[in-house]
């Protein structure tokens, strides 16, 4: 018996974690400024960066994170789909 898990996939200029969208399984793709289409599922994305997320000041009063030109460092070269 499989389960149909709802996938939301979202278009976006940036890479973007949100507090709000934590546990709602989107899947995020854009294109950096290298041409580069990168495509993410936000909560692996989260469970890699949490504890730099909750010490960024942004997360506190944004409730989000946001990178225009490329994934963060830690992201890369993991499974993050």
């Amino acid at each position: 018996m499989s389960k149909n898990i709802k996938v939301e996939e979202l278009k976006t200029k940036r890479f973007v974690v949100r507090k709000s969208l934590i546990g709602k399984n989107v899947v995020f793709s854009f294109t950096n400024k290298k041409g580069d289409n990168i495509k993410y599922n936000h909560d692996k994305v989260y469970s890699i960066m949490k504890d730099k997320l909750e010490n960024l000041p942004c997360w506190e009063k944004y409730k989000s994170y946001t990178a225009t030109n490329n994934i963060p460092l830690v992201c890369r070269n993991v499974e993050i789909l």
